[in-house]
């Protein structure tokens, strides 16, 4: 088939096109912003002042507009409802979230994403937003959630967890140059249990391209004692060997 006819069947078959004869249907994003606060896996959520589930707490989100793509959308609501910038945060896509019951409104399809960034301060809440604050992952009440948020919230904590394992994204979670020991902080964070510190200093100072050294000592803080040593994150992609979980094979 010619490319003339191609186009020509393709223009008949649009003037023939009735989106009516399809049910209502609609793309959301939700966001799971996570980070380390006072050496605690934290999750932004914020109250809904809006129906349905007007009152309850849900991750940061909302509708896909006609004229945008799905990460401009999920960046679009995180920095209105949060006052949490795109350049300050990792931001990749989580996954999609189909239940045909998860929105009571119509049929909804969310895409979610999954962004990590240092310790930040408390957001300022936006329009449709009664509040907005940190909780620690571990302190959430599922049955406080709006829509299917819980489940959404559970892959990303746990996308969060796996990819610490392979990848140097931990220091997403940290500020341009850190310690070992502020590393080791966020590992115990994020997977929930403490690490022996010569062990963690071992594996991560030994993985090629993890961890390079800045050059001179951290300030000492008032108790004293010995400066570490300060890293930036280098340029390794993945860590080979795996950094992994307490308990896994």
């Amino acid at each position: 088939m010619t490319a003339d006819r191609t186009e020509s069947s393709q223009e008949a078959f649009l003037a023939s096109y009735d989106p009516h004869a399809f049910p209502p249907f609609a793309v959301t994003v939700d966001v799971v912003l996570l980070t380390v606060r006072e050496h605690e896996l934290s999750v932004l959520l914020v109250e809904r002042d809006t129906h349905p589930f007007r009152g309850r707490l849900a991750l940061p989100g909302g509708f896909v507009q006609p004229d945008e793509d799905l990460e401009s959308a999920a960046v679009r609501r995180l920095e209105r409802e949060t006052g949490v910038r795109r350049s300050t945060a990792h931001v990749e896509q989580l996954g999609a979230f189909g239940d045909p019951a998860r929105d009571p409104r119509m049929r909804v399809v969310s895409v979610a994403y999954l962004v990590f960034a240092p310790d930040l301060p408390a957001p300022v809440p936006g329009a449709r937003t009664r509040s907005v604050a940190w909780v620690p992952v571990g302190d959430v009440d599922p049955a406080t959630l709006a829509f299917d948020h819980e489940q959404v919230l559970g892959a990303g904590v746990e996308r969060a967890r796996a990819k610490l394992e392979y990848t140097p994204l931990a220091a997403a979670f940290v500020g341009d140059t850190f310690t070992v020991a502020d590393l080791r902080r966020v590992y115990e964070a994020v997977w929930g249990g403490a690490l022996d510190p010569r062990n963690f200093h071992r594996k991560v100072t030994g993985t090629p391209g993890f961890l390079l050294p800045v050059g001179r000592p951290a300030p000492v803080g008032p108790e004293g004692g010995r400066p570490a040593a300060l890293f930036r994150r280098g340029d390794a992609t993945s860590l080979r060997p795996a950094m992994l979980r307490p308990g896994s094979a």
